[in-house]
C-alpha cells in the first residue's frame, strides 16, 4: 500500500520543509513496525523546489492471520488466501497513517508552527484504493473539500481488457490544503470508500471519527488524549456526504451512526432530521428562500411547533415525551415556562445522554461547556430527596406498562408508532391509553399517501429504514378511532406540513382527549 505526498516551494518556505511537518527527515529511510507488517517512510525526491514523501505499508499476511480474532471479515477456510486486505489501501493503511504521521495529523510542528497552519500546494497519490461506488463517488467525497480529483478505474487484468475494470481506483488529489487537514481527509474517507475495517468497531470509533472530522471531543463526551488529532474546521459536519461517510466509517452500526450524526448535526446547527436522510424521515423539500428571506421551517420544526400548539391549547402543565430520541421536542418544551413538569423517555441510554446535552441548563450556550452526567445527577438528587432535573429523562419503552408514565397531563408520541411492530400496538395502547391514562395524548405519524412527493423514494418504500409500517390517512383514522372508543377518548385529526389536495400533508396528527 502506497501514498505519496508531493509539495512545491512557496514564497514562505522551500519544499523540503515538508519534512518538518511530517516529522520525518528527508535524508533517512525510517521503518515502523505494526502488528500486521511494517510501514516505511522515505523521500523519492527532496529538493528546495519539489519534495515528495512516501508512506509504504508492507503487510505481512501471516501476521494478519495471527491477528485473525480481531478481523471482522468472514472467517472461512480460504479467506487467508482469497483476500485483498494486504494489497489494497484499506483500514490497515489508515491505522499505519495515524500512527506514523500522528504529529502531522494533530497539526503539531514546534519547529515551523506557522507552516503547520498554512495551506500548501499538495498532490496526494494512491495507486490502488477500493471504492465499489466508483469514480463519481470519489469525486463527490473529495471535491467538496477543495481537492481536484483524478480517479481512474484500475483494470481487473491489463492483459485481458474484456474483463473490464476492478472496483479499485488510482486516485490523485491536488490542491492547496493545510497538511493536517489533508491527512485527516484520507484518515476518514479511505475507510469509508472501502466500507470495511480489519478490526472490531466499538463506541470509541465515534469519537475517533469526530476528532478526525474536525470536532473537538471534550470532557462532555470523552477525555481527549495526546494522540487525538487537533481540533480544526469541522469539515465532516459540513460535508454533503456526511451521512454516507459516517455510515461506512462506522461499519453500518446503526446505533453508533445515529449518535455520530446527531453530534455532527449539533456542530453544524442542523435540525435532527436533516442529519441523515437514510436514517431519518425524508424531509419535505421547502420552497427556496428569496434573497433577504429566511429559510422556511423544516417539516421537523413544523411538527414540533404543531405539538406545542396543541399542548398549549389543552392547557397541559406536565408532559411526557415518550420515545423522545435525542431531544428535538424536549429542547422546545424546556423553553416553555408554562410547563411545570417535563419527562422524556427512550429505550437507549446513549440517546438520552444526547437529549441531556441538548437540554442541560448548566452548559455553555455554544455547547462547549462541561455537561453534567445525566444519570449521576438524577441519582444524586433522588438520594438527597431533591426534585428531579427538568426535564427528567428515563429509560423505558412505550410498549410496557410503567408507573412512572402516570400523573402527566399529556403524553406525546411524535413519530413513534411507526417504529413499533403492528402486533405490538395493542401493548402500546395498554401502557399509554389504559395504564397511564393521561388527559391528552398527541400522536404524529407519516402519511403514506404523501410519499409520492419525495423524489428518489421508490413505490412502496418507507421514509425510514426502521419504519415497520406507514399508514394512509384512512388507516390512521381506523386505528385511532378504535383506540379512542376502547379507552374513553375522543380524537380529532390535524394536518402538519404543506397540504396537497390529493395526498394531504406529509405528517398526520391525532389529538386524543379524555
Amino acid at each position: 500500500m502506497l501514498l505519496t505526498i508531493t509539495t512545491t516551494a512557496t514564497p514562505a518556505a522551500p519544499a523540503t520543509d515538508l519534512g518538518f511537518l511530517l516529522h520525518k527527515n528527508p535524508e533517512r529511510v525510517q521503518s515502523f513496525e505494526q502488528s500486521f507488517g511494517t510501514a516505511h517512510v522515505f523521500y523519492p525526491e527532496a529538493t528546495e523546489q519539489r519534495c515528495t514523501a512516501a508512506l509504504l505499508l508492507e503487510v505481512d499476511p501471516q501476521a494478519l492471520l495471527r491477528a485473525r480474532t480481531s478481523v471482522s471479515t468472514p472467517d472461512f477456510a480460504l479467506a487467508q488466501y482469497v483476500n485483498d486486505r494486504p494489497f489494497a489501501t484499506s483500514s490497515l493503511f489508515t491505522v499505519a497513517l495515524g500512527r506514523v504521521f500522528r504529529s502531522a495529523l494533530k497539526g503539531a510542528c514546534e519547529a515551523r508552527p506557522e507552516l503547520a497552519a498554512a495551506p500548501l500546494p499538495l498532490e496526494l497519490h494512491l495507486p490502488a484504493v477500493p471504492c465499489r461506488a466508483g469514480a463519481d463517488k470519489a469525486r463527490a467525497l473529495f471535491e467538496p473539500l477543495g481537492w481536484r480529483v483524478a480517479a481512474e478505474p484500475v483494470p481487473l487484468d491489463p492483459g485481458l481488457p474484456g474483463w473490464g475494470d476492478s472496483h479499485y481506483l488510482s486516485l490523485t488529489l491536488s490542491g492547496e490544503q493545510v497538511l493536517s487537514e489533508a491527512l485527516s481527509h484520507l484518515y476518514v474517507l479511505l475507510p469509508a470508500m472501502d466500507g470495511s475495517k480489519h478490526y472490531w468497531v466499538d463506541r470509541g470509533e465515534i469519537d475517533k471519527l469526530l476528532r478526525a472530522g474536525g470536532l473537538r471531543v471534550t470532557d462532555a463526551e470523552e477525555q481527549t488524549t495526546e494522540e487525538d488529532p487537533q481540533a480544526r474546521s469541522p469539515w465532516l459536519a459540513r460535508h454533503p456526504e456526511r451521512a454516507w461517510i459516517t455510515r461506512r466509517y462506522l461499519n453500518r452500526r446503526n446505533a453508533y451512526v445515529r449518535t455520530a450524526l446527531a453530534r455532527l448535526a449539533e456542530a453544524d446547527d442542523l435540525p435532527e432530521e436533516e442529519a441523515d436522510p437514510a436514517l431519518e424521515e425524508a424531509p419535505a423539500a421547502p420552497a427556496p428562500a428569496r434573497a433577504g428571506e429566511e429559510r422556511p421551517p423544516s417539516l421537523a420544526e413544523q411538527r414540533a411547533g404543531a405539538v406545542l400548539a396543541v399542548l398549549r391549547a389543552e392547557n397541559a402543565s406536565s408532559v411526557l415525551d415518550l420515545g423522545c430520541g435525542p431531544g428535538a421536542l424536549l429542547a422546545k418544551l424546556v423553553a416553555d415556562p408554562t410547563l411545570e413538569r417535563i419527562t422524556g423517555v427512550d429505550v437507549d441510554a446513549v440517546t438520552l445522554q444526547m437529549a441531556h446535552r441538548k437540554t442541560c441548563r448548566g452548559c455553555a450556550p455554544n455547547g462547549r461547556g462541561r455537561h453534567r452526567d445525566l444519570f449521576a445527577d438524577t441519582v444524586g438528587l433522588r438520594e438527597q430527596g431533591g426534585r428531579p432535573p427538568r426535564p427528567e429523562l428515563l429509560i423505558g419503552s412505550a410498549v410496557y406498562r410503567d408507573a412512572r408514565f402516570a400523573g402527566h397531563d399529556a403524553v406525546v408520541l411524535m413519530e413513534v408508532v411507526e417504529h413499533i411492530d403492528p402486533e405490538r400496538l395493542p401493548a402500546l395502547e395498554e401502557s399509554v391509553f389504559s395504564a397511564a391514562h393521561p388527559r391528552v395524548v398527541v400522536v404524529t405519524t407519516p402519511n403514506a399517501e404523501y410519499n409520492v412527493h419525495y423524489e428518489g423514494l421508490a413505490d412502496g418504500a418507507f421514509r425510514h429504514r426502521d419504519h415497520r409500517f406507514e399508514w394512509t390517512r384512512a388507516e390512521f383514522t381506523l386505528w385511532a378511532d378504535a383506540v379512542a372508543e376502547r379507552n374513553g377518548y375522543t380524537v380529532r385529526y390535524l394536518p402538519v406540513g404543506p397540504q396537497d389536495p390529493a395526498t394531504g400533508s406529509p405528517t398526520q396528527m391525532g389529538v386524543f382527549t379524555r
